[in-house]
């Protein structure tokens, strides 16, 4: 292999590698002086959104008093999981995994995700979102963990979702165009996988709100 070929072969390597370094370094620092980590940002039924800065900054992990994982502060994870806990004293079976491993693609629509313990929706479901669903953002170029967000309200043709980490300069408030269609219900986002949902019980837990939240 003559000296031009391998030096094609070493860019070829090298580039990838250095855009990838790169970008994990670029994604763990906040360019948004407005804010600092841990701020808060927002909060959606009481239960507070933080700023993360860079998508990939982790302050540690956030457990509650008794252990119970929360996930990596402030990640979006982290959020959701507070969220049920606080505000429903919901526990996962599983406590950890990405935010793109919150959906099982291997479940009938509207089948039980032992996972996490709750009902789980195709997008283009029967069963139409609702407020405090669980929604399941797939996996892009540059987020290979996928994304998760509450369900804030559903109106007429929209629904908004709350959120943390979606960046340094993004909203923790997002609307969503939502269409039915052949008695089905479509968030129109290619990137939705779909969205979980409490079981529905008698008596809903009381809230638990003994956590460590550290900042």
């Amino acid at each position: 292999m003559n000296k031009r070929r391998l030096t094609l072969l070493g860019s070829c390597v090298l580039l990838p590698l250095i855009a990838l370094v790169t970008y994990a370094a670029i994604t763990r620092i906040n360019p948004n002086s407005q804010h600092s980590v841990g701020d808060q940002l927002d909060e959606l039924n009481g239960v507070v959104i933080y700023f993360n800065g860079g998508v990939n900054t982790v302050q540690g992990r956030n457990l509650s008093k008794d252990g119970y994982n929360l996930g990596l502060r402030y990640q979006c994870v982290e959020f959701v999981k507070r969220y049920y806990f606080e505000r429903h004293g919901h526990r996962m079976p599983d406590t950890y995994g990405h935010a793109k491993d919150f959906f099982d693609p291997t479940l009938n629509d509207g089948s039980l995700n032992a996972k996490r313990a709750m009902l789980q929706f195709r997008n283009g479901s029967a069963a139409q979102p609702q407020a405090e669903d669980l929604l399941v953002f797939a996996p892009t170029l540059f987020n290979r963990y996928g994304h998760v967000a509450i369900i804030a309200s559903v109106g007429s043709g929209t629904l908004q979702i709350a959120q943390q980490n979606p960046g340094p300069f993004g909203s923790s408030r997002e609307n969503l165009e939502l269409t039915q269609r052949e008695g089905r219900w479509h968030i129109e986002s290619a990137r939705v996988l779909g969205w979980l949902r409490l079981p529905p019980t008698d008596e809903p837990p009381a809230a638990e709100r003994s956590y460590s939240q550290n900042q």
